[in-house]
């Protein structure tokens, strides 16, 4: 199973940034992929969720200014941020949960977001 994200890069407050995660090795239409982040000096913490019921779940921290969607048929997930301000500097991972009688987590290797003030 390959999980490689894509997308990160320096902004400054207020603008947008669209992460991708695509996802190889495994059925996706089947999987409940995630977005988590992990800023210097706190512990990673979950961003988004979309499970294969395709009902999101955010955050309180970026409800309302992310989005996270998923593209079966691209075997691809998507976290659109808006209104970026400098506490979501951090890197970003995709992660994707997946197993009918055992569950396996797979992680991708992290995008680097920054943003300036």
């Amino acid at each position: 199973v390959n999980v490689v994200e894509s997308g990160g890069d320096l902004v400054h407050t207020g603008d947008s940034l669209r992460l991708s995660c695509t996802v190889s090795g495994l059925a996706f239409s089947l999987a409940d992929p995630a977005w988590y982040r992990k800023a210097p000096g706190k512990q990673r913490e979950l961003v988004a969720s979309i499970p294969s019921s395709n009902i999101p779940n955010y955050s309180s921290a970026v409800e309302g200014r992310f989005t996270i969607s998923r593209d079966n048929a691209k075997s691809t997930f998507y976290l659109q941020m808006n209104s970026l301000q400098p506490e979501d500097t951090a890197v970003y991972f995709c992660n994707v949960e997946y197993g009918l009688l055992q569950t396996t987590q797979y992680w991708g290797q992290g995008t680097q977001v920054v943003v300036s003030s």
